[in-house]
């Protein structure tokens, strides 16, 4: 009796123990999502005055991800709260005045936060010489699958998802996906469009 509790024992360990050494093979910083090589989920959101060369206004323009179609856009999700966003931010707003004048638009989008909040830490960071965009209900967010932030998503001219990084962005992955994606070209039909918004801070 006492083999046949092993052999039961053995058994149930067994397909436990190998699924805690797949699981060792695993980078724990990515987390799979649906989006890359999807549609982008449209959204229309309202420009965050103060930032980004927007003027000071009662309420901003709304900006409309669809408008793009053709451009290579890159979309970043932060928080005022966030830690990590500070190590961040200098990064991107360094790449994004490395690609001005080229078919790439670069926006923020605060993430379960205040536009005050969200306009007083980038002004504390130094500015950013791209648009904020507000998300009032998180709906862009869930939409977008949105785990934490920072999160960035780089969105190609064809307006799908071609890749989405999980944690801060380093200055390598910025390039690389960028310039794979403006290597690559625009559908015939959204050719000489531009809806480029934003400017220097």
């Amino acid at each position: 009796m006492n083999w046949k509790r092993s052999l039961i024992g053995v058994g149930i360990a067994l397909p436990i123990l190998a699924l805690l050494a797949f699981g060792m093979t695993q980078d724990p910083s990515v987390i799979p999502s649906p989006l890359p090589g999807k549609p982008a989920p449209d959204f229309a959101l309202s420009v965050i005055p103060g930032v980004g060369g927007v003027p000071m206004t009662e309420k901003g323009d709304s900006i409309h991800l669809k408008d793009h179609l053709g451009h290579v856009v890159v979309v970043n999700f932060y928080a005022s709260w966030c830690l990590s966003c500070r190590a961040e931010h200098p990064v991107l707003a360094e790449t994004a005045r490395e690609y001005e004048g080229k078919d790439v638009q670069f926006y923020s989008i605060l993430y379960n936060d205040t536009q005050d909040n969200g306009r007083a830490w980038i002004k504390r960071m130094g500015g950013q010489p791209y648009p904020s965009l507000y998300d009032p209900e998180a709906r862009t967010a869930i939409n977008f699958g949105l785990y934490g932030v920072p999160e960035t998503f780089f969105i190609g001219r064809d307006g799908r998802v071609a890749y989405k990084q999980v944690g801060p962005a380093t200055p390598q992955v910025l390039h690389e996906k960028i310039d794979m994606l403006l290597a690559q070209p625009a559908p015939a039909a959204s050719v000489g469009k531009s809806n480029t918004v934003g400017g220097a801070s």
